[in-house]
């Protein structure tokens, strides 16, 4: 038997597992059973970035933009998704019944967080096949009760009391989740299939609810943006009014902005953790702007302030070229002014205003004023 010690000083003679430059971490991680399932998840992303590849037949551009979306889930966390604290939505405990009803016709969502006395007190959510159910439901009792005649009755909405606070219909309040900001957006997926529950509400470091997530939210990540017949379409986030010029919304992201506008902005350079254009403007200006005010920003960028409240930037318009955008002119001084008394032969020897706009000395005044008395 030949001893598998002896080796050439070329090292001619290799193992199968001897790969070429392969290191001893990486035959062990092979070893293990690692290696091969990283590996296969980098090969496949690598090919689907592969322009080469994106000529062959196998997949195409839809399964190929899918694919793309689920690798890029695992590294999704839960505040990549979640709708902010400024955008919920919500409705408190003690709403009355009519008042919900007017907040889903005009929210246009079918679940609404419930609060107490703050949106940092929640108590959970209500759906409106919930309120429609008990909304008839309510009503076929009082049919039945009012026409027994009859072997099936008609509806006697006239007889539901929606004066009725939400508070006081158990039934109509269901539990959400409470997740943490830092949680993968691929858990509370998960979590979310088990527990039944499409809705949850971000919570930070003090219990205080910073954001809301729901199923659709996380499912967009891989379909993309969901829309049914009831959605609106969106405007623009980010459109060019002009030459060098840009309206945006402030809600755009920092990267999309970035992109169209063909300038880089780095996030990781700021001390501040913002990822929207509204976000960056107030790290700049080191408060909320106004509205009509000018931020400026890196090189000849600058921003106008459209729309803001005392909360938020709404709206904003980018220039390009910041000498472009129009000032008003500066003063230059004040005015010079002649005494509407002295006649145009006195107002000869009064005193004027010098270049610099600073009035002459009383010594050089003085003969005026005698030549003006001795005139009259």
């Amino acid at each position: 038997m030949a001893d598998t010690n002896d080796r050439s000083p070329s090292g001619s003679e290799q193992t199968p597992h001897d790969n070429h430059g392969e290191s001893l971490f990486d035959r062990i991680r092979t070893a293990l059973g690692l290696r091969s399932q990283a590996s296969i998840r980098e090969d496949l992303a690598d090919a689907l970035e592969d322009d080469g590849a994106n000529q062959d037949s196998s997949f195409s551009p839809e399964e190929r933009a899918l694919l793309k979306n689920i690798l890029s889930l695992r590294g999704k966390r839960v505040d990549d998704v979640m709708v902010p604290r400024a955008d919920i939505v919500a409705v408190p405990l003690d709403i009355a019944l009519a008042d919900l009803l007017t907040v889903f016709q005009t929210a246009g969502h079918s679940r609404l967080p419930v609060y107490g006395e703050t949106l940092d007190d929640p108590r959970g959510m209500v759906h409106i096949r919930d309120f429609v159910a008990w909304i008839a439901s309510r009503a076929a009792i009082a049919a039945r009760k009012g026409r027994k005649t009859k072997p099936e009755p008609e509806l006697a909405l006239g007889t539901i009391a929606l004066s009725t606070t939400l508070g006081s219909v158990k039934a109509l309040v269901r539990n959400v989740l409470f997740v943490p900001a830092s949680m993968p957006a691929m858990d509370l997926l998960a979590k979310m299939q088990t527990t039944r529950t499409q809705l949850a509400l971000v919570i930070d470091e003090y219990g205080g609810t910073d954001g809301l997530v729901s199923m659709e939210d996380i499912v967009e990540i891989i379909l993309g943006d969901i829309e049914d017949e009831h959605d609106e379409v969106d405007a623009e986030m980010i459109i060019a009014t002009g030459p060098s010029v840009y309206t945006a919304d402030a809600r755009a992201d920092l990267e999309d902005v970035s992109r169209t506008i063909g300038v880089k902005v780095d996030p990781a350079e700021f001390e501040a953790d913002v990822d929207t254009l509204g976000g960056w403007l107030v790290t700049l200006a080191g408060r909320v702007p106004v509205r009509g005010e000018i931020v400026p920003g890196p090189g000849e960028l600058e921003f106008e302030i459209l729309d803001a409240d005392p909360r938020k930037v709404k709206r904003v318009r980018i220039h390009m070229n910041g000498a472009s955008l129009a000032r008003p002119a500066p003063r230059k001084g004040r005015e010079r002014k002649v005494a509407p008394s002295l006649s145009p032969d006195s107002a000869a020897a009064a005193p004027q205003a010098t270049d610099d706009g600073t009035s002459p000395s009383p010594d050089t005044a003085e003969p005026a004023q005698r030549t003006a008395s001795e005139s009259t």
